[in-house]
């Protein structure tokens, strides 16, 4: 089985500098002009998921709820403190979890959208 997750945006340039410039994601695809969609696909290379995220003329109509998570498990440490640093000098908010869970095993960010991305914590 693969797994695609799709999000409407306003901005594909803010989204792709967030997943791939702070998170390391790679581009693994995109399309322009798809019936007035035009998006991208970012990932890792190999694995069976990826995110696309996808601009048209109409908005999206999201609002993010502080449970509406994208939790992330950077496969060690050095990856996982890569990740937060970069988020971190991009100045990327970062906020506390409802969830306490997210709190003692991870660090939460916002992306650019609203939406809550959890780093989870190697041990």
């Amino acid at each position: 089985m693969r797994l695609r997750v799709a999000r409407h945006t306003t901005s594909l340039e803010r989204m792709i500098g967030f997943y791939q410039d702070v998170l390391g994601f790679r581009q693994l695809g995109a399309f322009q002009d798809h019936q007035q969609y035009n998006g991208v696909f970012l990932g890792v290379p190999g694995e069976n998921w990826h995110l696309e995220f996808t601009v048209s003329p109409e908005p999206p109509q999201h609002t993010p709820d502080e449970d509406d998570l994208l939790v992330l498990y950077p496969e060690n440490k050095e990856v996982f403190a890569k990740m937060l640093n970069k988020a971190r000098k991009a100045g990327v908010p970062e906020v506390k979890a409802k969830n306490p869970y997210w709190n003692e095993h991870g660090i939460t960010l916002v992306d650019p959208d609203g939406f809550r991305v959890v780093l989870v914590m190697v041990m």
